[in-house]
């Protein structure tokens, strides 16, 4: 009879669609479990204060946002589409996350990420929102639930990998059944640069300047010099993402 607990506790785990970390016990698997909760809503809400994020009203902020460059257009491509996505627009980093992702999601189980909601201004939030939702800080995207297995499995051992390592916060939402996923835009960006090498490291004193031309963003900046957003930032000691016209910018570059 000793084993029956385990086994049932296991059945009713697959039933929720909840995958645990190997070896899932104690603090870290009650913070890495996808179950959302109170501390997971704080968590992210006292990161998108960390960064200095405001959290829209309404449509007029998510179009100043979009011209101002804090905010970057996300329109889909051959590894993930957009279902039914009102402001298909997100900070940066979150952009850089949906594109790497998706393109391991493809590999891993053939079929396409489909993203259900990006950046959502407080007058556009569902009923049953919270009310400091991070979607409207631009932070944080919806992600549909696959009817695969293999596809659902391999997104909740990655999620649930991801919040371990500080980079994101994962839920998983039964109405409709969906993960929610806020990424922490600085913690994200510098594990993809320790992915990348130590990039940061390597190309600290290698710089050349760039003068900002009008409709210039960091993430255009960023994507035409092989660098990050992030490093731009701490390059020039940006303590947001607004530049100007004319604004003169060092730019790290690939040794």
């Amino acid at each position: 009879m000793r084993g029956v607990a385990p086994l049932l506790r296991g059945f009713l785990l697959c039933l929720l669609g909840l995958v645990l970390p190997a070896g899932g016990h104690g603090v870290k698997a009650a913070t890495a479990s996808l179950r959302g909760g109170s501390r997971s809503m704080a968590r992210q809400t006292s990161t998108a204060g960390q960064h200095g994020y405001t959290f829209l009203r309404n449509p007029e902020q998510v179009r100043s946002f979009v011209r101002r460059g804090y905010l970057v257009s996300v329109p889909g491509n051959r590894d993930y589409e957009l279902s039914d996505v009102s402001y298909p627009y997100a900070r940066p980093e979150v952009k850089l996350f949906v594109e790497r992702l998706s393109r391991q999601y493809r590999r891993a189980c053939g079929e396409k990420l489909v993203v259900t909601s990006l950046t959502r201004p407080r007058s556009h939030q569902p009923a049953n929102a919270a009310s400091r939702s991070v979607h409207q800080a631009g932070m944080a995207l919806d992600l549909r639930r696959s009817w695969s297995r293999k596809c659902r499995g391999w997104l909740e051992r990655v999620l649930l990998s991801l919040e371990r390592q500080g980079v994101l916060d994962g839920n998983y939402e039964r109405r409709p059944p969906h993960y929610h996923v806020a990424v922490f835009p600085r913690q994200y960006a510098a594990y993809v640069a320790r992915l990348r090498g130590g990039a940061s490291e390597s190309r600290a004193d290698v710089t050349t300047g760039y003068r900002v031309r009008r409709g210039d963003t960091l993430w255009k900046i960023a994507k035409s010099h092989g660098t990050t957003v992030e490093e731009l930032r701490v390059e020039n000691s940006l303590r947001s993402s607004r530049i100007l016209p004319g604004q003169l910018l060092r730019v790290p570059q690939a040794r």
